[in-house]
């Protein structure tokens, strides 16, 4: 995306298809962008003639062929119950497609209906339009349910099965392309082993316990075993593909009449291995079918590799979702946007060489850290890394050097890494400390240096608020003489992320902007730290109420102030000589800035002040968790301690406040553990 597009700019296409084109001119990166299509249509067509028969049509109810845009499997393991002697299915939804309106047209619910046959000892399945599903979902937080008896299927029974690899798959329905719309077709009696001897060669790796314990406690610790049988061909397929285009691109490059840059081969295979890492993402056994818009969802709908148990495994060669061509497209699009003027060099480095190493005046930092320890990196990069080094190691030697991501340096907070929770915590602290030293030292004098940062807010046992990795990150920063100038906060997350869907998930990352303090910068007492703050935080708030920030942003944007006058001190120094850590003057920022935004509401309590300024906005409708935890951080306290209080509660992404005709009718004040204010006026009002 940096180094490619100077290279290529008003380059011409390579492919013999293309060389009549009715295009004479060509723009930018128009030329590579249409061989990007050009040889991965090319690719399409020939692992079409090798593995298409692996793919077969699909028949509806009326006999008339279609082509399958996915099959839905669900795994089964044997039943612990001694009267049914087989396997059962372990399916988190039966749903295939809720009810919904499309174009004024109300679509009825489509499932799919178990049918068992004690008997023969089998189950069978049809698709059903209308009604709701009869049977509930047999696998919640790893316990199963029989479906033919009723049983519980305990996780230590589960697990035991799939580590032994009798785990299997069995096909509940297939999606194919219907002539409007899509259609559900019921499906023949089909399950299959699990084992994973077929084509195993074609990638290989241990995946590491972590952030991924939820796939290798269940026996898929390997790559290979993330996907079936026809996933693993299909992948080795279009992955050999781009060694043969790669022999194909060179002949053709020898036979046009015009000057190819040396590294064009490079720049398209590399590109070509890319989009066969997209299709990993989305030909995995750990997809599964997002029912509201009706495709094959990816993998990484969250940062982790999580089980999936009933999953869609899309076709390669249909033309909806999870299809190679839209892969491809997807590709192609991005690379004819991107811009071709200026010059870069892209090298991988740690990161604290890079601060360290390089000419501070042609420098500028701009970093998203790692976030304490909430998402290991490295481990889940391994999913994509072992498919692009299958084909790039020699082209890219010292970027694929090793079988894995190399993980030992990685700056989190990993203790099963480390050995305990302390070693992981020193780890972290230690390397950041050193980073931002070294950001001091090598920023331009002129630039400030931006970092990224995305927290939420949580409680201790004693009820204070706090981030571990938040403060830690701001003590890193001010430890290591630099001064925290600003802090604005921008919606970098997608609502519609699963993570963000089913959790309460931020909606905005904060971006902090540093510059080194002085070298006279004075020592300060608490009083002096205080009597500043109040000093100077009314004019900047008043100056942010004035700008564009959106009300839910302002409580976030006006701490940046205030951590500005903290950090431009050498030191803030408390009454018994002590220094003043991060995590207290946060608590005396939101202290001030309290008087100054709530006004009289300074001596409410901190939920009754998020209640006024939640109310304000949203009534008592819900809305995103993202937003609530950010105005939550911004009163001093948090998600947790609202609903501990009783006044809201967050569920699926969203939060709301409590309606007076919710609130616990047997509420006294004198045995309420967390009094509020608001509590006490909404039983008052009511």
């Amino acid at each position: 995306m940096l180094e490619f597009p100077n290279k290529f700019d008003g380059c011409p296409p390579v492919h013999p298809n293309l060389q009549n084109s009715e295009l004479k001119v060509w723009h930018g990166l128009e030329g590579l962008a249409a061989d990007i299509e050009a040889y991965g249509k090319w690719m399409r067509d020939e692992a079409e003639k090798r593995i298409g028969h692996l793919y077969p049509k699909a028949r509806n109810s009326e006999g008339k062929e279609l082509t399958p845009i996915a099959w839905i499997w669900a795994r089964t393991v044997e039943s612990p119950n001694p009267s049914w002697n087989g396997h059962v299915p372990l399916v988190a939804s039966w749903i295939l497609r809720p009810q919904k309106l499309v174009y004024q047209t109300v679509k009825p619910v489509v499932w799919v209906e178990p049918k068992i046959d004690q008997d023969n000892q089998t189950i069978l399945y049809n698709i059903r339009t209308g009604g709701e599903p009869n049977y509930s979902r047999t696998i919640e937080r790893g316990i199963g349910t029989c479906l033919a008896t009723g049983s519980t299927i305990p996780n230590d029974w589960i697990v035991a099965e799939t580590r032994a690899g009798r785990m299997r798959y069995q096909l509940m329905a297939v999606v194919a392309e219907g002539s409007i719309g899509k259609e559900y077709i019921s499906v023949a009696d089909k399950t299959i082993p699990n084992s994973y001897n077929f084509l195993s060669s074609a990638i290989t790796g241990e995946i590491e316990p972590g952030m991924s314990e939820n796939v290798t406690r269940y026996g898929l610790d390997y790559f290979e075993k993330l996907f079936t049988h026809r996933q693993l061909t299909a992948l080795a397929t279009f992955s050999q593909l781009t060694l043969t285009a790669r022999k194909m691109l060179e002949q053709d490059i020898s036979k046009v009449d015009f000057i190819v840059p040396d590294s064009y081969t490079e720049a398209l295979t590399a590109l070509l291995n890319i989009v066969v890492s997209k299709c990993a993402d989305y030909w995995s056994s750990l997809c599964v079918w997002y029912k509201g818009s009706e495709v094959v969802a990816h993998v990484f709908g969250r940062h982790a590799i999580g089980m999936v148990w009933d999953f869609a495994e899309a076709n390669p060669f249909s033309n909806s979702s999870g299809n190679w061509m839209s892969k491809i497209n997807s590709v192609q699009q991005t690379v004819k946007g991107l811009p071709t003027t200026g010059r870069a060099n892209v090298f991988q480095a740690n990161a604290l060489d890079q601060v360290t190493k390089y000419d501070k005046s042609a420098g500028v930092v701009v970093t998203d850290p790692p976030y304490y320890n909430n998402i290991c990196y490295a481990k889940i990069s391994d999913f994509f890394y072992v498919w692009l080094r299958k084909n790039l190691k020699d082209t890219y030697p010292n970027e694929f050097s090793t079988l894995l991501t190399p993980k030992d340096e990685e700056l989190i907070a990993d203790s099963r890494r480390h050995g305990s929770k302390t070693e992981a915590k020193k780890h972290f602290e230690l390397g950041m400390a050193e980073f931002m030293r070294g950001v001091a030292t090598s920023q331009h004098p002129k630039i400030p240096a931006t970092l990224f940062y995305a927290y939420k807010a949580q409680e201790n046992k004693d009820g204070k608020v706090g981030s571990t990795g938040w403060d830690t990150f701001l003590q890193s920063i001010i430890d290591s003489g630099m001064a925290i100038t600003a802090t604005w906060p921008m919606r970098t997350e997608l609502s519609n992320r699963s993570n963000a869907i089913k959790a309460n998930a931020l909606a905005s990352s904060v971006v902090l902007v540093c510059r080194p303090r002085s070298k006279s910068a004075p020592l300060a007492s608490r009083s002096e730290f205080m009597s500043a703050l109040q000093t100077e935080l009314p004019d900047a708030v008043r100056l942010m109420q004035s700008g564009n920030i959106a009300p839910v942003d302002l409580p976030q944007s006006a701490i940046g102030p205030g951590i500005g006058v903290f950090s431009r001190y050498a030191k803030v120094v408390e009454a018994d000589g002590s220094k003043m850590p991060v995590s207290e003057a946060l608590a005396l920022i939101n202290d001030v800035l309290g008087e100054i935004l709530d006004g009289e509401e300074a001596e409410l309590d901190a939920e009754t002040r998020f209640a006024l300024a939640w109310y304000e906005q949203y009534g008592f409708e819900p809305e995103s968790s993202g937003n609530a935890d950010s105005i939550a951080r911004a009163k001093n306290t948090s998600l947790q301690g609202i609903e501990d209080s009783g006044i809201g509660e967050a569920r699926a992404g969203k939060f709301r406040l409590l309606k007076r005709e919710e609130l616990d009718p047997e509420w006294s004040p004198t045995t309420d553990s967390r009094l509020t204010i608001w509590e006490a006026t909404q039983h008052m009002v009511l």
